[in-house]
């Protein structure tokens, strides 16, 4: 054995590039081994850890493995060195680059720790309200920025402080650059301090047809997933130079509003005669508005109507429209879908050359958008189909059929 060691050592003495040469194979195996152990057994051994404390496998986004990924490289740099044969400036080299790696390598790790934070922070029930990604964001490119000048420090081999010194006459061209960030960054302060969004609020922005709830707000962008499931992304700035419409109110709000018109044809509107109020008296939701309503006009047209026969042409009567807007009120009042506590009212429009329109405004009990149409649509249902009870007509431009009864009636009349 010994012979066999003295034979070998003769070898290297008289071929000094293969001493070289198995040294740094040696060092590049002991190195893949040093990374190979720590990946498979501390890496694991570490997830079973946290699946013992945590419960369940926790995310750590890759800062274990990037960590473990030092070792090798500690293994080259301080070994180098010792490497027979190779010159100054190659063992120079490989120390710089190893150091470089190493610094980026805890700059990555770093990020992730921050994203760590991040998915943390947002575990709690009301993060949503301050969300914190564009500021770990800001500090991301912080650090990625004292990385980047460290790692060109360590690889020409020069102090960082050289380097920091040339950033001053940069300074304006650093901030041309990085423009769009730091409006990002003052959009994101004012948008967090202002509450104006949150993740989870119904946003609409007509200009840049984005009408959906936000998933994600981040420093330079906010996304938000319309309701036919795209996704407009849309630079954060624009929430601060924009206007747009946040229906977080009406959602807290428990209620969401109807506001829309029924047009009745003019010419149907008439006073109520006897037999009309006869019919109308059959409606359960009138009952006592005849009463009080009658007795009411019968006051004053026997203050301010001067006449023998109590027919005058200027006493107050029913009228369709009227009790028709009654009934109406009264019928949102009992509706079970209807907010009771919130304004509700049935009120006249100016009349417009598509008839008058009667306008009802009212909130429902429920935001969900589903159950909010299926309220709307059965209350319209109701209020088209009951209409000629009232002997009143809605409203809609002459149609092909239309004109082909308006054809035949003329034919008979001929």
């Amino acid at each position: 054995m010994q012979d066999e060691m003295l034979s070998w050592l003769a070898v290297f003495k008289e071929y000094p590039q293969l001493e070289t040469l198995v040294a740094l194979t040696g060092l590049v195996i002991i190195a893949f081994l040093a990374n190979w152990l720590v990946k498979h057994f501390l890496v694991r051994g570490f997830y079973k850890l946290l699946k013992r404390v945590g419960g369940e496998h926790q995310n750590d986004f890759g800062i274990v493995k990037r960590l473990s990924n030092i070792v090798p490289a500690l293994i080259i740099s301080s070994s180098i060195g010792i490497i027979p044969g190779l010159p100054e400036a190659v063992i120079t080299v490989v120390k710089n680059v190893a150091g470089g790696f190493i610094i980026l390598t805890i700059a990555l790790a770093l990020g992730s720790a921050l994203e760590i934070f991040n998915y943390i922070y947002m575990r709690r029930k009301k993060a949503y309200l301050k969300p914190i990604k564009g500021y770990l964001q800001i500090i991301k490119i912080v650090i990625y920025a004292i990385a980047t000048i460290l790692i060109i420090a360590t690889l020409i081999d020069r102090s960082p402080l050289i380097l920091l010194s040339g950033l001053g006459a940069m300074a304006a061209v650093v901030m041309l650059i990085f423009q769009d960030t730091l409006l990002s960054l003052v959009a994101s302060v004012q948008i967090s301090s202002g509450d104006l969004i949150r993740v989870g609020d119904w946003v609409e922005m007509r200009q840049l047809n984005a009408d959906g709830d936000v998933i994600d707000i981040a420093l330079h962008t906010v996304k938000i997933q319309n309701w036919d499931k795209t996704i407009t992304t849309i630079p954060t700035k624009r929430f601060i130079t924009d206007s747009f419409i946040n229906w977080r109110g009406m959602q807290e709000s428990g209620g969401r509003r109807i506001k829309r018109s029924l047009f009745i044809d003019q010419q149907s509107i008439h006073f109520i005669n006897k037999e009309e109020l006869e019919h109308l008296r059959n409606f359960s939701l009138m009952v006592g508005y005849f009463d009080d309503k009658l007795s009411e006009l019968n006051q004053w047209n026997a203050k301010h109507v001067h006449s023998s026969a109590g027919n005058s042409l200027d006493s107050r009567k029913l009228t369709n429209i009227g009790t028709y807007r009654a009934y109406i009120d009264k019928y949102l009042r009992n509706h079970p879908g209807v907010h009771q506590n919130m304004t509700l009212m049935v009120r006249q429009l100016s009349p417009t050359p598509e008839g008058l329109p009667m306008e009802i405004y009212c909130f429902t009990k429920t935001v969900a958008w589903a159950e909010y149409e299926a309220i709307q649509s059965d209350i319209f249902d109701h209020l088209l189909a009951i209409a000629p009870e009232f002997n009143l007509r809605v409203y809609q431009a002459p149609s092909g059929y239309d004109m082909r009864e308006m054809g035949a009636s003329i034919k008979m009349l001929k």
